[in-house]
């Protein structure tokens, strides 16, 4: 049995500089000269009634339109004059401007004040960045209050910022005024509360009961949120949405909104667009993606490449790219350097490798380092990694503990193991739980498991479901054969057959007989013939024996004969008969004798008796 083991801008959601920048204009459509058209007739201690006023209004409006053209091309000297001349006469909107080329002239405390001018004088963004302000240095109160101002007025950089202090401090309303900012148009927002509603998704989904309608609902409302954010360009949300259509088996809008995250810089969906792409059998575009992302610090998307490599046999460049991967943090880079000197025979760095992955919390290095160990002998030392491996939910060195403790003869704690691997779906830990209940007499359970195991890929699983199938079936020893049978076609084949067939498909010698004697009873010699004679050249010595019958009833009893002698050398004793009694019927007498005392001396006892009466007469005609 075999060991197993080898995803100072405002608008900035991280840490924005406060106030309104040239950037935001330019996002926001020129907003910055449409906030000064809005607020030029709202002057500071003035009205627009008089009409006397009108020619300096007029005079402050340009000069706040002028200043905010020139801040937004970054000319604060040009920009400055006209600002403070447009604030002087009241204008507001000049006023949080005038705070914004103050703050990145590096005078956050004049800044703050002309921002706090603005914002006593209603200016939404001017109270926005007066908040930020206060929240950068720790006066959160101030920043509440100020927050709130902004995000009750409608501006959405105010609403997203009140709500990023909220849930920063685990207060209720968060939600809501993300929703209020994204509902404006704040592409960050909308992602945050797509987050929200695809973690409540998930915790219903995980729920048992009547939940399953809702969790849909909920889930296609995140899907909403995710799509509406990615439409606006955030490459996060483009990234997580195409990963929710690629489970849901949409590949290719998936890899739309891939390639829409990967082009924007998104090093995850590049890394994830290159998987697509592999999966569809373009492996060289996939290396295309992957080196981008590997190139912006994607540990997988580097390990990829790495993978790509050795599977063509360029172990040099598959070692770099691992190293890469290491180098950014991977510890799959670790685990895979030590499976590529496995491979090499380098047993000793493969050690270290698995050693280092394994030590950083790597389950499957853990597993490999004690499947190193165990093959140089020292069990041991191997049992804590696979412990280790185990408990951190390694399947394959769960079946290896298992096969740890059947080779010290601890039958219960191995069965333990065993299970649990079997449990997780492990198909060769299946068949061992299979086997065991098949000796315990257990034939229900033991179906059920081995089903697992020939479901999950194992070939000995799928042969050994067959004969349990065809046991019950053939002798008709209760109701697991005649619930088999149930509702079957007539002249469809039994379902033992479905299953030795699947086995002797994969090279399963006995599959590859019974498949052969099941052909043979239906009269079908031609099917019978071909799986008897792939298994005899794999080295069966019953297909050897099986095919020499066949050969012989056709006629054919010198090719027989070469197949029966191929069957006799290989310990088949009645291959070794039927040598004896050709070469009694030829006159080979000698012949006859050494095949007779080679099937005495084979068996089984009815074939050795036979055999023995065979010589006597031999010798009694030899001597006559």
């Amino acid at each position: 049995m075999e060991l197993m083991g080898e995803k100072a801008r405002l608008t900035d959601p991280v840490r924005p500089g406060p106030g309104l920048s040239v950037e935001e204009y330019a996002e926001r459509n020129t907003a910055a000269v449409r906030i000064a058209a809005v607020e030029e007739t709202t002057a500071v201690g003035r009205t627009t009634a008089d009409e006397s006023a009108r020619a300096p209004a007029d005079t402050s409006a340009a000069d706040s339109v002028l200043g905010a053209q020139l801040l937004r091309r970054g000319d604060l000297n040009g920009a400055e004059p006209h600002l403070r001349a447009a604030t002087a006469a009241g204008d507001r909107a000049a006023a949080n401007n005038l705070g914004v080329l103050l703050h990145q002239r590096g005078y956050p405390e004049e800044a703050a004040e002309w921002w706090r001018t603005a914002a006593v004088a209603g200016s939404a963004a001017a109270a926005h960045a007066l908040g930020r302000y206060h929240r950068e240095r720790g006066d959160e109160p101030a920043a509440f209050y100020w927050l709130r101002q902004s995000a009750e007025s409608g501006h959405a950089l105010g609403a997203y910022a009140l709500a990023d202090l909220l849930e920063h401090h685990g207060e209720d309303g968060a939600e809501e005024w993300f929703r209020a900012a994204a509902e404006r148009g704040h592409r960050e927002a909308a992602y945050r509360v797509a987050r929200a509603v695809h973690a409540r998704a998930e915790e219903l989904a995980a729920r048992s009961g009547p939940t399953a309608a809702a969790a849909r609902e909920t889930a296609e409302e995140a899907e909403r949120w995710f799509r509406q954010a990615a439409a606006r360009g955030h490459r996060r949300a483009a990234l997580r949405l195409g990963a929710l259509l690629e489970r849901r088996g949409e590949l290719k809008e998936a890899g739309r909104w891939y390639l829409t995250s990967a082009k924007d810089g998104e090093a995850r969906a590049a890394c994830a667009l290159g998987f697509l792409l592999r999966d569809a059998g373009d492996e060289e575009s996939a290396a295309v993606w992957w080196r981008r992302a590997a190139e912006d610090g994607d540990g997988s998307a580097a390990n990829a490449l790495g993978a790509l490599h050795a599977d063509r046999g360029e172990r040099q460049a598959a070692e770099r790219w691992y190293r890469v991967a290491l180098d950014a943090g991977s510890d799959n880079g670790a685990f895979n350097l030590g499976l590529l000197s496995a491979a090499q025979g380098r047993t000793a760095q493969a050690e270290q490798w698995y050693r280092r992955a394994a030590y950083a919390g790597h389950r499957e290095a853990a597993n490999a380092l004690a499947v190193l160990l165990l093959q140089r002998g020292d069990a041991e030392g191997a049992e804590p990694w696979f412990s280790k491996a185990a408990e951190s939910g390694s399947v394959d060195a769960a079946f290896n503990l298992g096969i740890l403790y059947a080779g010290r003869g601890d039958e219960p704690t191995a069965r333990q193991w065993y299970e649990r691997a079997a449990a997780s779906g492990h198909a060769e830990a299946a068949l061992q739980v299979g086997i065991a209940l098949l000796r315990e007499g257990e034939l229900h359970t033991a179906e059920r498991h081995l089903r697992c195991a020939a479901g999950g890929g194992s070939v000995e699983g799928a042969f050994r479901l067959g004969a349990l199938l065809e046991r019950v079936t053939r002798h008709g020893t209760g109701e697991l054969g005649s619930e088999h049978e149930l509702g079957r076609p007539d002249g469809a084949r039994p379902e033992y057959e479905e299953w030795y067939e699947r086995a002797a498909e994969h090279g399963h010698r006995r599959a590859q007989v019974r498949l052969g004697m099941c052909a043979a009873a239906r009269g079908e010699v031609v099917d019978a013939a071909r799986w008897y004679r792939a298994a005899a050249e794999s080295g069966s010595p019953n297909g050897a024996f099986n095919l020499g019958l066949l050969l012989a009833r056709e006629g054919s009893e010198p090719e027989a004969a070469v197949w029966w002698a191929r069957a006799a050398e290989a310990g088949h004793g009645r291959a070794a008969l039927r040598l004896a009694l050709i070469s009694a019927r030829g006159g080979e007498l000698d012949e006859g004798q050494f095949w007779c005392a080679r099937a005495m001396e084979l068996g089984p006892a009815e074939v050795a008796e036979r055999a023995a009466k065979l010589r006597e007469a031999l010798r009694s005609e030899l001597t006559a």
